[in-house]
């Protein structure tokens, strides 16, 4: 990707001449980018690494109770679209949280795709539709265009650099009325543990440095997948939380899931004492006398959007309404008017009739 590099310091030079594969912390500073080369906010492969380090635990499921029950509930939506799909693709199927639910019923075959291919080895598959492993990531889809019926992508897009760029890839990817169904993180995400630790740092050591990953918004969400193309938008919002004994066992469960931070600006190591600071911090502002631990807060985004095709409908023409807006606080004498009308026509339609049958 082709970046504009400013005014460089002679580290960032040594940095580029060495040939580095990623851009260090320090030149990540000084890279400006263009609206049509969107900002390099995630290491990607940093990511990669930390979800497959999560395949060589003792027990990796028991981090995967979130990943697992909006896996369900993904199943669970597509039996809501009264239709099968051919060919679908789980972008980002992590260990099949999805794919294991999936009826015959809904699809007819399933690519399960994941950019850690250690955790996909590991990935279930349906026990009734005919399963397809590739090791994809989400940022450079192979697919051919108008190859894909349905597209889901759950919990996995929220560390991708371009979004846009990986909503319009997977509207090329799918045939006219083809949807795309997903569930993100949405910007309510982990506020207490962002709260708690910008709080401690800010305290014991004077500033401090992003340590949970920026969320988009439910507007965000829908404006992306609008200027990607896709029509007939639903979105809604769902909150999970969960209480933990402690913050330390919170982050030893998000790094058990695969995601720990892999921004660029984030910091390397967290001093202890900070987070001991954060932890009651944590417990002071968002404990709860009566319940014992301390909340997390996960917010999902769960969206769906389809390809246009000249069958769907569209909305009414302008003008076409019979009730104007400025209406609606009348709307109960509206009603009462428009059946008084109708009984008046039954009546005189009736009335012709007899008058026809003496005739």
């Amino acid at each position: 990707m082709m970046m504009n590099i400013g005014r460089l310091s002679r580290p960032v030079w040594n940095a580029i001449h060495r040939g580095l594969k990623s851009p260090p912390h320090l030149l990540c500073r000084h890279l400006t980018t263009s609206p049509d080369h969107p900002m390099i906010i995630f290491d990607r492969q940093t990511k990669r690494t930390q979800r497959n380090r999560t395949a060589r635990l003792e027990d990796p499921a028991i981090y995967d109770y979130i990943k697992e029950e909006m896996g369900f509930r993904m199943a669970d939506r597509i039996l809501d679209v009264k239709r099968k799909f051919n060919v679908a693709v789980d972008l980002g199927c992590g260990r099949g949280h999805t794919a294991k639910h999936v009826l015959e019923d809904s699809v007819g075959k399933l690519i399960m795709c994941d950019s850690a291919e250690d955790v996909l080895a590991q990935a279930e598959v349906s026990p009734e539709v005919p399963c397809q492993k590739i090791h994809v990531d989400e940022e450079f889809l192979p697919f051919r265009n108008d190859s894909l019926d349905l597209v889901m992508c759950s919990m996995n897009l929220h560390w991708v650099n371009d979004l846009p760029g990986a909503f319009r890839q997977i509207l090329s990817a799918l045939k006219n009325d083809g949807c795309l169904l997903g569930a993100i993180y949405g910007g309510d995400t982990l506020f207490e543990l962002r709260s708690s630790l910008q709080l401690a740092e800010t305290e014991r050591e004077g500033g401090f440095a992003p340590h949970v990953s920026p969320f988009t918004s439910v507007q965000d969400l829908g404006n992306l997948l609008n200027r990607a193309g896709f029509t007939l938008l639903t979105i809604d919002v769902d909150e999970i939380i969960v209480r933990y004994p402690t913050i330390m066992e919170l982050m030893k469960d998000l790094q058990g899931m695969g995601e720990s931070s892999c921004a660029w600006a984030r910091r390397p190591l967290l001093p202890r004492d900070t987070i001991i600071a954060a932890g009651a911090i944590y417990q002071n502002m968002y404990g709860d006398s009566e319940k014992e631990g301390i909340p997390a807060t996960f917010q999902i985004l769960n969206f769906i959007g389809w390809k246009p095709d000249p069958s769907q409908k569209g909305a009414a023409k302008r003008g076409s309404g019979e009730i104007s807006l400025k209406d609606l606080g009348n709307l109960d004498e509206l009603i009462d008017n428009a059946n008084a009308d109708r009984s008046r026509y039954r009546s005189r339609t009736r009335g012709a009739e007899c008058a026809l049958f003496r005739g």
